[in-house]
């Protein structure tokens, strides 16, 4: 039996990440609503992205430390227009780089949006700035939980 193609929901169209073996356990956390880093072992130093070796202490041993979920933007960007077609009904949009406040020299790319449950494009552009308080939140993308951020209330 041949299955009928079926036309790509919005989610499906976007880019969803590709867990390779390292980075795994990452997106296996993300799924239960975990935020969690690799930590070296040997030398606890915390490392993201996941690898196989600590770049510190050139350990193997390593394991996946919560955080929780709270940073600061250190860097953003509103692409204008995307550089993909299928994020092009969601322009303009925010991608933040979050440092985390619990894990300092940890940090993580993601959509900065209004609510947990709001659309790309949702937040209020007039408030993203450096500095910033975000903490993190879950949306499925492509089958895949991927963390976005969302702006702490003062």
């Amino acid at each position: 039996m041949t299955a009928t193609p079926t036309a790509p929901t919005p989610a499906d169209a976007l880019l969803a990440p590709v867990p390779d073996e390292d980075g795994a356990p990452f997106w296996e956390y993300a799924a239960r609503g975990e935020l969690r880093v690799q930590a070296c072992t040997a030398c606890g130093r915390l490392r993201f992205p996941p690898r196989p070796c600590c770049p510190h202490c050139r350990s193997f041993d390593s394991h996946w430390q919560p955080v929780d979920g709270r940073g600061r933007i250190w860097s953003y960007v509103r692409p204008h227009p995307p550089l993909l077609p299928a994020y092009a009904a969601h322009a303009p949009y925010t991608v933040v780089l979050v440092e985390l406040a619990d894990a300092p020299g940890i940090r993580l790319v993601g959509n900065l949006v209004a609510s947990a449950d709001a659309p790309l494009g949702s937040a209020d552009p007039a408030a993203v700035r450096i500095g910033a308080r975000v903490r993190a939140v879950f949306a499925d993308c492509g089958g895949v939980t991927v963390p976005r951020w969302v702006p702490e209330k003062p």
